[in-house]
C-alpha cells in the first residue's frame, strides 16, 4: 500500500500546507471525478472500436505504479472524490488488485470504479472488491450469444453474464452494463436489454455510437440516436432519475415495475457538456481536457520525477483552455483515433 506524505492529510492539502480549491473551469464546471486509463491494450475486437484488434505499435509503457500514485496524490489534493479505472481492458494489466487499492487509499477518494469487458470478472471480482473496488461497469453490447461474439470477436456471453451475476452475489448493488446499439448488428437488442432489468437490478446504459477518426462510415451507418430511444421509454411508463453528485453525463430513467434501471448516455444532446465534472488521464500520463478535444498536457515529466506539486501545478494551469463543449455535431473529433485510447 503507498505511504503518502504526511503533507497530503486532508481534501484540498499539499505540500508545506499549501491549500487547493476543487479544480473548476471558466465556465463553472467542478471537477471531482478522474477517469485513469491504466492501459491502451485491449483483447476484444468490437466492431465499434477496435475492428483489427489493439495494434500492438511502438509506444511509451503504460504508467507504473509510482506514476500512478503521484497521480493520485495531486487529484485527491485538487478535490478528485471519484476515480475511475479504465483502459483499454483495465483487466489486462496484472497488478489491477494494487491499482485499485492505490485508488482508495489518497485522503478524500471516496469512490473507486472499473470499467470492464466482463471478460475475466467471474474470476477476479472477488479480490477488486476486497481491494477496495466500489462499483463496476461491464460492457455487453448484446444479450444474444451469436450476435455478441460477431460485434466484440469473443463467443463469451455466458462468462461475462456469470460475471455479473458473481458481482451481484458479492453485494455490488450499482452494476451499469455499457451497450452500444448499432443499426446494422444489434438493434433488436433493445427491448430484449429492457425485458432483462424488468429481473435484474442493474442499470443498462444505451451509449450513443460516437463519431472518431477510425470509424466515420461506421458512424453514419449505424448510429441510432439517444433522444429516440428516450421517446420509447417515456411511452412505456419510464420516468427520469435524479443525478447523483458523481454521476456522469448519463440520463437513468426507472419504472415501479423493473427491479433495474435504463440510463442514456447522448452526446450529441444540446447541452451534453454543460454538466460536465470529469477529467481523463491516458496510459501514458497525457491529461486530456475533452475526451473529443486536442487539447493535452503532458503530466509525466512530473511523474517520473514523483512530484505530486508540479504535477498538482500543470492540472491547474490547463483548466483555462478547456472549451464549453465538443464539436461532434460539425464531424470534428478532436485527436480520439478510437475510444479505447484514453477509456471513453
Amino acid at each position: 500500500m503507498p505511504n503518502y506524505p504526511s503533507a497530503v492529510v486532508q481534501s484540498g492539502t499539499a505540500e508545506a500546507g499549501q491549500a487547493y480549491p476543487t479544480l473548476e473551469d471558466t465556465y463553472g464546471r467542478r471537477f471531482q471525478y478522474l477517469r485513469l486509463s491504466v492501459t491502451e491494450i485491449c483483447n476484444f475486437r468490437c466492431n465499434y472500436c477496435l475492428p483489427n484488434g489493439y495494434q500492438n505499435v511502438s509506444k511509451p509503457l503504460p504508467l507504473n505504479q509510482v506514476e500512478i500514485d503521484t497521480l493520485l496524490q495531486a487529484f485527491s489534493a485538487l478535490g478528485t472524490r471519484k476515480v475511475r479505472l479504465t483502459g483499454g481492458e483495465p483487466a489486462t494489466r496484472r497488478d489491477l488488485d494494487t491499482l485499485i487499492a492505490m485508488a482508495k487509499s489518497p485522503p478524500g477518494i471516496q469512490k473507486v470504479a472499473l470499467t470492464t469487458n466482463g471478460y475475466n470478472l467471474k474470476q477476479k471480482i472477488a479480490s477488486w472488491k476486497q481491494a477496495g473496488l466500489d462499483a463496476i461497469n461491464v460492457s455487453v453490447d448484446s444479450l444474444d450469444a451469436a450476435q455478441f461474439s460477431r460485434i466484440t470477436g469473443h463467443d463469451i456471453l455466458p462468462k461475462v453474464l456469470a460475471g455479473i451475476d458473481r458481482a451481484i452475489e458479492l453485494g455490488y448493488s450499482n452494476i451499469k452494463i455499457n451497450a452500444v446499439l448499432l443499426q446494422q448488428f444489434n438493434v433488436d437488442q433493445l427491448e430484449r436489454f429492457v425485458d432483462w432489468v424488468k429481473h435484474m437490478p442493474v442499470t443498462v446504459r444505451f451509449i450513443e455510437l460516437m463519431e472518431t477518426s477510425d470509424n466515420r462510415v461506421f458512424f453514419r451507418e449505424n448510429r441510432i440516436t439517444g433522444e429516440s430511444i428516450k421517446s420509447r421509454l417515456m411511452e412505456q411508463g419510464w420516468t427520469e432519475k435524479q443525478r447523483d453528485r458523481f454521476a456522469g453525463p448519463a440520463k437513468e430513467f426507472s419504472h415501479p415495475d423493473y427491479k433495474g434501471n435504463i440510463g442514456l448516455i447522448m452526446p450529441y444532446s444540446k447541452d451534453f457538456c454543460a454538466t460536465c465534472n470529469r477529467l481523463r488521464v491516458s496510459s501514458e500520463g497525457k491529461l486530456h481536457l475533452c475526451l473529443f478535444g486536442d487539447s493535452q498536457v503532458d503530466l509525466r515529466p512530473y511523474l517520473l520525477q514523483g512530484d505530486v506539486v508540479g504535477t498538482i501545478r500543470a492540472i491547474r494551469q490547463s483548466l483555462p483552455i478547456k472549451k464549453s463543449g465538443h464539436a461532434l455535431h460539425d464531424g470534428y473529433t478532436g485527436s480520439t483515433r478510437h475510444l479505447a485510447s484514453i477509456g471513453g
